[in-house]
């Protein structure tokens, strides 16, 4: 049975992804100037927001690690704060942390949430710092701290940006769907130099690898007759990276307006959607949710003669966040293999999977 916080929460994140109720909050629209440092910090005129870590780390005895870290602001109200009142509910904080064993094919997911409120949870808009309880995001541009723990399993990492953001979309915004306001000012860091420990049932393990940081900012990005995206981030060993997204409508196609960004060494150029294919390999069946999700996919960029496959780590990475957004997602670590060319490449992936088990809207 659904308690009151659950469909508050769901009401939360419905409206998020739908754009109800927020005219008082900025749309992402085009001419939006990028400055760094500030849009590295939190946009509160804007409804959602989140700062997203994803990895892969080896220890020295060759034992491999995936982990996700998310942090969300999901606004409640752009009405300006009453003064005397501290308990004034304007942000609910949620996160969530994942860690894949690839070595012992186990995979596991966490996630905390809190209202709004100083000391608590909160993103700060002066500086690179996110708190959600004990979990944390913090540091600078040039070097981010993350950490959480829960049940024994957990991340203290720092991660060194190999080059600067990289902006993606036309602009100043990546375009979601037709209309105005479907679209978010997204930026990433593709390539961080990244140490720390992972902790594996209470176990720690020093480990070093590369992370890929989103930070994105919106207040509608789906249209009504969208169900979910699936979002690709390619780490190559070239000092290549690719990131990809497909927006999937309801009639079982792909959105125009899905796009994505190559990267090389540090530059960075804008692809539409005819630059690129996505060709799903197989189907893997969650026992759990029941959802049915692509699993192993062909990745071609012709006019870069880029061919590249990209298969899942571990089949099951799946997420079913009850205790937060109430939304079951795949997120998973993958490995990528393929050619440039002539010359083979080999790479690193994170796969981001919505609304193959229940829309974004179900609660």
């Amino acid at each position: 049975m659904k308690t009151l916080k659950h469909i508050l929460l769901a009401f939360f994140f419905i409206a998020a992804a739908n754009g109800s109720g927020l005219a008082e909050y900025r749309k992402a629209l085009p001419g939006y100037k990028f400055t760094f440092p500030r849009d590295h910090y939190s946009h509160p005129d804007f409804a959602i927001e989140w700062w997203y870590y994803t990895g892969h780390l080896f220890t020295k005895k060759e034992r491999r690690f995936g982990y996700e870290l998310t942090f969300f602001r999901r606004g409640v109200s752009a009405a300006p704060q009453r003064k005397y009142s501290k308990w004034e509910v304007r942000d609910v904080f949620f996160a969530h942390l994942a860690i894949t064993d690839v070595s012992k094919k186990k995979f596991r997911y966490f996630e905390t949430m809190h209202r709004g409120h100083e000391g608590v949870a909160y993103a700060s808009t002066e500086s690179f710092e996110i708190k959600n309880g004990k979990w944390r995001l913090w540091g600078s541009p040039d070097k981010h701290r993350i950490k959480a723990e829960k049940s024994g399993y957990g991340i203290d990492l720092t991660l060194k940006p190999v080059w600067g953001p990289v902006v993606h979309g036309q602009d100043g915004i990546s375009r979601k769907g037709e209309g105005q306001g479907h679209a978010s000012h997204y930026y990433s860091f593709t390539r961080l130099k990244t140490s720390g420990t992972i902790t594996i049932n209470d176990q720690d393990y020093m480990a070093m690898g590369n992370s890929w940081m989103d930070h994105e900012f919106s207040s509608d990005q789906l249209g009504a007759d969208q169900v979910g995206w699936d979002w690709f981030s390619l780490q190559l060993e070239n000092n290549q990276e690719i990131m990809l997204y497909l927006m999937r409508k309801k009639d079982g196609t792909i959105d125009p307006y899905s796009s994505g960004t190559l990267v090389t060494r540090g530059n960075y150029e804008y692809l539409d959607i005819s630059k690129f294919s996505v060709i799903p390999k197989g189907k893997w069946k969650s026992r759990k949710s029941g959802g049915i999700y692509p699993s192993g996919w062909d990745i071609n960029l012709p006019e870069k003669n880029i061919r590249l496959k990209v298969v899942p780590l571990v089949k099951d990475q799946e997420l079913i966040t009850n205790e937060s957004v109430r939304v079951t997602y795949w997120e998973g670590a993958c490995k990528v293999s393929g050619k440039i060319g002539e010359d083979k490449v080999k790479g690193s992936a994170y796969v981001e999977l919505t609304g193959y088990a229940g829309s974004l809207t179900d609660f």
